[in-house]
């Protein structure tokens, strides 16, 4: 096996089905099979998860939403997506938890580091929810910061693209995939895969990133075990 922790990052909207909007239970299993499938593998996941499904908060700017107010909706979609996706991962048979970045008991764990590890080295699913607990931050830039705090081996973000482009696929023809690039690279070329936040964190922490495609069954599995998916963005 390639890695022995990653942390996974999942957008609200792939959640959302081919639609993009709430969440589709077709979708849920789906996305709990994979994982479960890596867990029982040996794999260490810790997961997060965007809310845009749900709400995003910097599209409420201007509409009669501060970012602040916007932002803190947002938070609160991830923790929703997380209960979810940790009800299905729990029906495949893997235990699951939901930790959040500000504290919410009843409703999930308040986040700490040293439990989400080890509670992943028993076994489980780490969902951290909640971006990092503040505004002006996006959940990749959350996933970033997770993935360095519980010494991931990689960040892998898993989309609806197969990869990393030179312009979004989805709107244009000629646009041409990477099977890896620089984290210099897709930061001058302002590359939309991730925020310029998080390849920062990920630069100064070498981190590397895997971009694929979650929605083609096995991709997962395939890329833990080593096989060439999706883009790779390294130092």
């Amino acid at each position: 096996m390639k890695y022995r922790r990653v942390l996974l990052k999942l957008s609200g909207e792939s959640l959302g089905g081919p639609a993009g909007k709430g969440i589709s239970e077709e979708c849920l299993s789906a996305y709990a099979r994979e994982i479960a499938a890596a867990v029982r593998a040996g794999l260490q996941i810790a997961i997060v998860i965007g809310g845009g499904n749900i709400f995003r908060g910097l599209s409420g700017v201007g509409k009669g939403f501060d970012r602040v107010g916007g932002d803190k909706m947002g938070m609160l979609a991830t923790v929703i997506n997380s209960l979810g996706l940790s009800m299905a991962i729990r029906s495949e048979g893997v235990e699951a938890e939901v930790y959040t970045a500000t504290p919410m008991m009843p409703v999930a764990k308040y986040y700490m580091r040293d439990d989400a590890v080890a509670f992943m080295e028993k076994g489980g699913v780490a969902l951290i929810a909640g971006g990092t607990g503040n505004p002006f931050f996006t959940t990749d830039s959350g996933a970033a910061l997770r993935a360095l705090e519980i010494g991931a081996d990689a960040l892998l973000k898993g989309t609806r693209v197969d990869g990393v482009y030179t312009a979004d696929p989805e709107k244009d023809p000629n646009a041409v995939r990477y099977d890896e690039l620089t984290f210099d690279k897709a930061m001058s070329d302002r590359l939309k895969v991730m925020d310029q936040t998080a390849f920062a964190l990920c630069r100064e922490g070498n981190m590397p990133i895997v971009v694929f495609d979650m929605n083609v069954s096995g991709n997962l599995s395939s890329l833990i075990r080593g096989e060439k998916v999706g883009t790779l963005v390294h130092v």
